[in-house]
């Protein structure tokens, strides 16, 4: 495969090089980042599912069995900006039956944004690592997902390093403190 050079007389203006999905497609992706949802709990879901009133998608059959997903402010956007075009929120060819996947975009977007070896799936992982690196516990980030087992949750919710630094550095200043004879001014910031 020829690579063109960054002046070559037929690459794209920097304006025109962008990566173009659907926009059901793009909002399917970001519903599963937002989520945490499975991806046919997304592909398969219904307007009739969605309360926008009270911020919730009641799903009558998941993996786990029915399910309540409680939709956050950047979630309920994604889904106000939608339009209605059938009955799925994310309509196939035909809009009366719903998107049979996201491969194709997903492998675009993922491209584009150099997210090499992520899967669609990883998404509900990262859902996962952002709730267990904000401090929630494995508990509520387990029924946010519909895990029925906390050894599930535990191997969604992936620590990375920067709440891990933020402790040591909280129980390493308060335990100087004490050695120094003085008060830690923060338990954890």
């Amino acid at each position: 495969m020829h690579e063109r050079k960054p002046k070559a007389k037929h690459l794209p203006k920097a304006k025109n090089r962008f990566t173009k999905i659907s926009p059901f497609a793009a909002a399917a992706i970001r519903l599963l980042l937002f989520t945490g949802c499975r991806l046919r709990e997304i592909l398969h879901l219904k307007w009739e599912q969605v309360d926008l009133e009270r911020g919730l998608l009641f799903l009558a059959d998941s993996k786990t069995g029915k399910k309540t997903v409680i939709l956050n402010a950047p979630a309920l956007t994604v889904l106000a900006g939608l339009g209605r075009i059938g009955s799925y929120v994310v309509p196939g060819d035909n809009p009366e039956k719903p998107r049979a996947d996201l491969k194709r975009p997903w492998e675009a977007v993922a491209k584009r944004a150099r997210l090499y070896g992520v899967r669609l799936h990883d998404l509900r992982h990262t859902y996962a690592s952002f709730g267990a690196g904000g401090g929630l516990s494995l508990p509520i980030i387990g029924k946010l997902l519909g895990h029925t087992q906390a050894s599930t949750t535990q191997r969604y919710a992936h620590l990375d390093a920067d709440p891990l630094r933020r402790a040591s550095e909280a129980i390493g200043g308060r335990i100087a403190a004490a050695l120094d004879g003085r008060r830690a001014e923060a338990w954890c910031r």
